[in-house]
């Protein structure tokens, strides 16, 4: 029997993976193929003077990158030069998947447009990563703006992560392993390369789909508007309550001193302001005790 973490980290075993892939969408979604067992190379731009990396994150957070490329074969090569070009088409034609994340006019100044290189290298699968999709592949934009598309930007409040570009590196993934799937899968495509696109956009559109369907809004029961499921101040710091279901919001009321009709009744106001007056009076260390011993799902926070 293969344990889970065994499986994970040969089940992409010899497969091999070229990225020309800058940032953070394509190098998140290489480190994730490289601990499921391909082989990876990038290939990057000519560093600039002083520098070792031309990568955006490599300059401004070069932990980031570490964390990303441990393990990765690094080269470089201006791929605008014959030099750079020829470079490029050793590596292709060695390689089962390239990922990219430029705009299509740049690849195809590059050369790397898709029915150039499905000609060219019939087996290759193509992973085009960009910000939007089809004919919104050119438009500009970054996390922040296809954030605030999908409805994830509240007030003047920058998100706390970059939902898009993670969401899109999991989108990108899951793209490769479809485009091998299908390569090998009897048929029309059988042995033949692939292509797909992965829209950062649609990454945050997905990932936005609870929030669209009114879930996570203040009116949603998991927005704000059900009393078990909520961040509260405590004597010490914060907690961050999820008791959602019945026998959950039934524990936590007991536990706040409430009664059995209030579990019941968790959307209004006098069910809210129970807990919030009970948790106000617990310290950290009591409400992690309360969560063990009573299994109610909390995590205490600092303030």
């Amino acid at each position: 029997m293969i344990s889970p973490a065994a499986a994970q980290s040969t089940a992409l075993k010899g497969v091999r993976v070229l990225t020309l892939a800058l940032n953070l969408p394509g190098p998140a979604a290489v480190m994730r193929l490289q601990k499921m067992g391909a082989k990876c190379t990038k290939l990057e731009p000519l560093a600039p003077s002083g520098m070792v990396t031309s990568d955006p994150m490599g300059i401004y957070k070069p932990a980031a990158y570490e964390v990303m490329h441990k393990g990765l074969k690094v080269l470089q090569a201006d791929l605008k030069s014959e030099r750079g070009q020829a470079a490029l088409h050793k590596q292709l034609a060695q390689t089962d998947v390239l990922i990219t994340s430029f705009r299509p006019s740049a690849l195809v100044k590059l050369g790397l447009a898709w029915k150039e290189l499905h000609k060219r290298y019939p087996a290759l699968c193509v992973v085009s990563i960009v910000g939007a999709p089809g004919e919104r592949a050119e438009e500009a934009g970054h996390d922040l703006t296809y954030q605030a598309d999908s409805g994830l930007v509240n007030g003047l409040v920058m998100p706390p992560s970059l939902y898009a570009d993670m969401g899109g590196s999991l989108f990108a993934t899951e793209a490769v392993l479809q485009a091998l799937l299908l390569r090998q899968r009897p048929g029309r495509t059988f042995c033949k390369g692939v292509f797909y696109e992965v829209a950062l956009s649609d990454a945050s559109a997905y990932l936005a789909l609870p929030r669209t369907w009114g879930l996570t809004v203040p009116s949603g029961d998991v927005g704000g508007a059900h009393a078990g499921y909520k961040v509260y101040p405590c004597k010490n710091g914060r907690v961050a309550v999820a008791a959602l279901e019945p026998h959950f919001a039934a524990r936590l009321c007991e536990a706040a001193g409430l009664s059995k009709e209030a579990a019941k009744q968790m959307h209004k106001r006098s069910t809210h302001e129970g807990i919030a007056t009970f948790l106000a009076s617990q310290t950290r260390a009591q409400l992690d005790k309360l969560a063990s011993s009573k299994d109610i799902p909390l995590h205490t926070l600092q303030r």
